[in-house]
């Protein structure tokens, strides 16, 4: 099964276009979890256990355990295999790079730690991601237009139009999509003109405070996945007690809810 065939399985079965995405932060978990790996370990478990229902995909973010060292590699790799297998997990590694270091950041992602998607950024060219688009059962989502201030840099007011056009050229094997921030929806229908149809992660609703209904009017593609809305902090720090894992199920419960009001009314 693709990608794609899981995603679209699993946004049915759940009824959800959630995505949850995994940022653990020391300085922002519960205080009475030990400060250690079974520790790290359970508070992630407890969370996609209350969220799971709710969640089309979960997004662990590698640089949050990268930080923590082999440690955090160790639990990295032990809560992606505690992820239920019907779930897909888009690895948030946001890799680039060209030739055998390429292959390699794309053989870690997709065979070390079994990631069923991986994001990337593509200011390297096609070369850089072709080592991705080659495993054609994974799913390759490509920075076009972030959330963050900085994206005024480089991004716009044009090249972000250029990296969806580019996209679009490359996705012959159907398992390309974008990351898009939910922070800029007048951009997106533009983005959307150009990219055609393909997934949108689209990051910034939640603590980022992006605006749900404009930015879901602007990225639907007729689709059954015209995107996936991924939020982090606003679920996972939900509450900072002993009920952390059950607030942050409520918390994806009343996300989920609100996207599909704003999908329904579309």
């Amino acid at each position: 099964m693709t990608f794609i065939e899981k995603l679209e399985k699993q946004i049915s079965v759940s009824q959800s276009y959630l995505c949850v995405g995994l940022d653990p932060d020391w300085a922002k978990i519960p205080e009475h979890l030990p400060r250690t790996q079974e520790g790290l370990l359970v508070f992630l478990q407890e969370i996609v256990k209350k969220t799971q229902d709710s969640a089309a995909a979960f997004k662990p973010n590698f640089a949050f355990f990268e930080a923590l060292g082999p440690t955090g590699m160790e639990v990295l790799q032990e809560i992606i295999r505690s992820i239920p297998q019907q779930i897909p997990v888009i690895g948030d590694a946001k890799r680039g790079d060209v030739g055998h270091t390429a292959q390699l950041y794309a053989r870690a992602a997709f065979e070390t730690f079994g990631c069923d998607a991986v994001t990337v950024t593509p200011y390297q060219g096609e070369d850089s991601l072709r080592p991705f688009f080659d495993y054609h059962d994974r799913g390759i989502f490509v920075l076009c237009l972030t959330s963050n201030a900085g994206a005024v840099d480089f991004q716009l007011p044009e090249l972000h139009l250029e990296v969806a056009r580019k996209v679009n050229e490359w996705n012959v094997s159907a398992n390309a999509g974008l990351v898009v921030g939910a922070t800029r929806p007048e951009n997106i229908a533009a983005i959307r003109k150009v990219s055609g149809q393909m997934p949108y992660l689209i990051p910034g609703v939640g603590a980022q405070g992006g605006e749900l209904k404009g930015t879901l009017i602007s990225a639907e593609d007729g689709t059954k996945i015209p995107y996936l809305i991924n939020a982090s902090r606003s679920i996972l720090y939900a509450s900072t007690s002993e009920d952390y894992a059950l607030k942050a199920g409520e918390a994806a419960k009343n996300l989920k809810d609100q996207i599909n009001l704003c999908h329904s009314n579309l």
